[in-house]
């Protein structure tokens, strides 16, 4: 069972029943007896959008009155929107910060926050490249800080071609940058600015396909849906090289680049029956949807946990 990604686009994707084309429905849970009707907005991360995604096929199926709208302006670009109260939820691939919190509180915004998945950044480059083996943590730091003075493979790897780098990454309203910047870098949002950007990282993949010296990041789904025109890259964290699988990005020995991902809900938009009714759904499903669509799902009793929150 697969759902095929949409392409993204910077502005809202509009769901629609004649349009789709989801994974069956095996033994997943009904979205409900009585069917609802309206319309949910939702916005943010490009990494969580997948995953959202598959869930809103599958509820228009059984909820064709439904419109769900999903936009990927990046978790930053969706916290604003939501936060303004623009919202019935946002894709995040970082949790809510202070200064959001603060916003949403002033337009009296209250909300769940709810895990759906783990996912593993992951480096990747063109499969014409034969000479890397492996990246260190180190190197990546001195490949991406701001000033950085790398230009050729060579200046990270005396042993590497004095071929020019084509770097790709996320946009800087982006939960992925934000994160890979922390813990690579050392300081969120600090980053080399002279690289390859976008909030669509359909358009990240397309530019590591199509130059040999690229080097791109991304979320793990977008690697494993183009696995046989890119190249996974090994990271060293240190204490050992590990390459992010679904295996171990759930135990966490994939380092440092594993972390969670989460959907928002507004408090007031639950008192839709749409938006009560698609969150439900959610949580009852997002374990098989989650896999279906490249992720590493939580725990039965994480998803649990979070559907008594929306009860």
């Amino acid at each position: 069972m697969s759902v095929k990604k949409l392409g993204l686009t910077l502005v809202a994707v509009a769901l629609t029943a004649s349009s789709l084309t989801g994974c069956g429905q095996g033994d997943r849970k009904d979205a409900g007896a009585a069917k609802a009707s309206g319309s949910i907005k939702i916005d943010g991360s490009s990494t969580v959008f997948p995953i959202t995604e598959a869930v809103a096929e599958e509820f228009q199926k059984a909820n064709p009155n439904v419109k769900v709208t999903i936009g990927v302006s990046g978790t930053g670009g969706g916290f604003k929107k939501f936060a303004a109260g623009d919202l019935d939820i946002s894709n995040a691939s970082r949790t809510i910060k202070g200064a959001e919190k603060a916003q949403a509180t002033t337009n009296k915004v209250d909300y769940l926050e709810l895990p759906v998945a783990y996912d593993g950044i992951s480096l990747v480059v063109n499969k014409a490249n034969t000479w890397v083996d492996k990246l260190t943590v180190a190197e990546l730091k001195k490949m991406w800080e701001p000033g950085s003075k790398v230009k050729t493979w060579k200046d990270v790897r005396s042993s590497w071609p004095a071929e020019p780098i084509q770097l790709y990454g996320p946009g800087t309203d982006s939960g992925t940058f934000e994160y890979f910047t922390e813990v690579i870098v050392g300081e969120a949002k600090k980053s080399r600015a002279d690289y390859n950007q976008s909030e669509d990282d359909n358009v990240l993949v397309t530019g590591v396909k199509g130059d040999k010296n690229s080097l791109g990041y991304f979320g793990f789904s977008y690697y494993e849906e183009n696995a046989k025109d890119l190249k996974l890259v090994p990271i060293d964290s240190g204490e050992k090289t590990v390459t992010p699988t679904m295996e171990t990005i759930k135990d966490g020995s994939y380092k440092p680049l594993s972390r969670p991902l989460f959907i928002y809900v507004s408090k007031n938009s639950l008192q839709k029956p749409e938006v009560k009714s698609f969150v439900t759904y959610y949580m009852e499903n997002a374990e098989e949807l989650t896999k279906a669509v490249y992720y590493v799902p939580l725990k039965k009793e994480e998803y649990r946990a979070g559907l008594s929150k929306v009860n």
